[in-house]
């Protein structure tokens, strides 16, 4: 079913006929996103990236798509409509009503502040980035969703960073880091999945070239965290109190988490542990319970409205043309086994950033990048793995992807995308391995078996 609607997906893009206009809508959204923030920062004032909710900037967007988008308005509407309720999207803002539950919940009854606590009393501070690092990765890379492993380990690591001295924006680049090394590796990974189907090789193949990438950029950046991400005060040595019957959910959900339970499931029995324990424990009553669980859903507010405004934009976008705009921009300028991956990683980069969602991003180039495969010699293997790798990179790094939208939702606006950005040295050490391979490439054009 999933792999059906994928490839009609990609099917639908490919008729679309090439048009820069259709991609303007995005810049527009982008730009006064990006602009307005910047723009404030230079002038001194503070949270400059949140003066203009996102949601707004969006909305700009979308109606700039309606005034230049040919068509009735019922037939645009139609189409914002259909990306707004795409399956991806809805999954994601459910996901987020519900991580917001369970925050509000578990912090309610003091789970956040026992975690943190224990954490503190096991872990020496100069440790935990690398820690949530490794954490991140092994829960991301047995999920196959570097949302789950953001979920879980986002509020502890905000509560880890603010009483262990540490850095906030390198404690939650760890998390970023850590989550996406494994959304790229899984093997129950969408984009796993998208990326080895699109270009018919096998999950095991793709996981040996996509590794040799990975796992350099992965050591270097826990070198990096172990040395970077030392307290940035010493903390004095104290004894930190916390209940272990607090910790449960939160182990719970890790647990269940690796086991690879639906994350639905998981945050909904976190939500009622913690709810259980919480009323036990006389933190709040049955009534304050479902408060706590409203209070969360509100704080997932703005990212909630703005995913489903980008999924509507993202559709109005695919479908006027400006994606395939793209994709005929960047073909025009293939000439060889080298430009054809610099082709392809450009591709599924700049598409991401249109769509936000690396999934949709690979189905939308995996024909291409297979046609090109195939006439510049480049390996099927090697295409999946510059596919995922590329897409993730670009995914873990955008301010307005779903990823980093969630990481910074745990900070209450004390984080701006610009100040975790730079420090994201996974992705970064992870560009640089993967361009460097495609510069020491060898242009020469091999035989392509069938």
């Amino acid at each position: 079913m999933q792999e059906n609607n994928l490839k009609s997906n990609e099917e639908k893009v490919m008729k679309n006929k090439g048009n820069f206009v259709g991609l303007v809508p995005f810049l527009v959204f982008v730009g006064i996103y990006l602009g307005s923030g910047i723009l404030l920062n230079a002038r001194g004032v503070e949270m400059a990236f949140y003066q203009l909710p996102a949601p707004v900037a969006a909305l700009i967007g979308i109606i700039c798509a309606f005034l230049l988008f040919k068509g009735s308005i019922e037939e645009k509407f139609k189409t914002f409509v259909e990306g707004c309720g795409h399956a991806d999207i809805i999954v994601m803002c459910i996901i987020y009503l519900l991580a917001g539950a369970f925050g509000g919940v578990s912090s309610a009854m003091g789970g956040v502040d026992s975690v943190v606590n224990a954490g503190l009393t096991f872990i020496p501070p100069q440790f935990i980035p690398a820690g949530l690092f490794l954490i991140g990765a092994f829960i991301a890379t047995a999920t196959g969703t570097s949302v789950g492993s953001i979920v879980a380990l986002g509020p502890v690591a905000v509560g880890l960073a603010e009483k262990g001295g540490l850095s906030l924006p390198i404690t939650l680049a760890a998390v970023m880091g850590g989550a996406m090394f494994g959304d790229n590796l899984s093997i129950i990974s969408d984009t796993t999945i998208a990326a080895t189907r699109t270009q018919g090789v096998e999950m095991k193949d793709k996981f040996k070239a996509n590794i040799k990438l990975a796992a350099p950029a992965a050591i270097i950046t826990l070198g990096l965290l172990l040395v970077m991400g030392r307290p940035e005060t010493i903390a004095e040595v104290e004894s930190y109190s916390y209940s272990l019957v607090k910790v449960l959910p939160y182990l719970m959900v890790l647990i269940l988490a690796v086991a690879g339970m639906n994350v639905f499931a998981v945050l909904t029995g976190g939500i009622v542990l913690s709810g259980v324990i919480g009323i036990a424990y006389g933190d709040f009553t049955l009534l304050g319970l479902g408060t706590e669980v409203y209070n969360g859903f509100s704080k997932m507010q703005e990212i909630f409205l703005l995913s489903l405004l980008t999924g509507g934009l993202a559709h109005m976008v695919t479908k006027a043309g400006g994606i395939q705009w793209l994709l005929d921009m960047v073909e025009k300028r293939v000439t060889g086994r080298r430009s054809a991956q610099l082709g392809v990683a450009s591709l599924v980069s700049l598409t991401d950033a249109a769509v936000a969602n690396n999934t949709v991003a690979i189905i939308i180039n995996g024909s291409l990048a297979k046609t090109l495969g195939e006439k510049y010699g480049v390996d099927g293997k090697r295409n999946a793995a510059l596919l995922d790798i590329f897409s993730c990179i670009v995914q873990g790094i955008i301010p307005y992807g779903a990823q980093m939208l969630i990481l910074l939702s745990f900070t209450n606006g004390a984080v701006t995308p610009f100040q975790v950005i730079p420090l994201l040295w996974y992705q970064q050490l992870l560009a640089v391995f993967a361009l460097v391979s495609i510069a020491r490439d060898r242009e020469v054009k091999e035989a392509v078996t069938a």
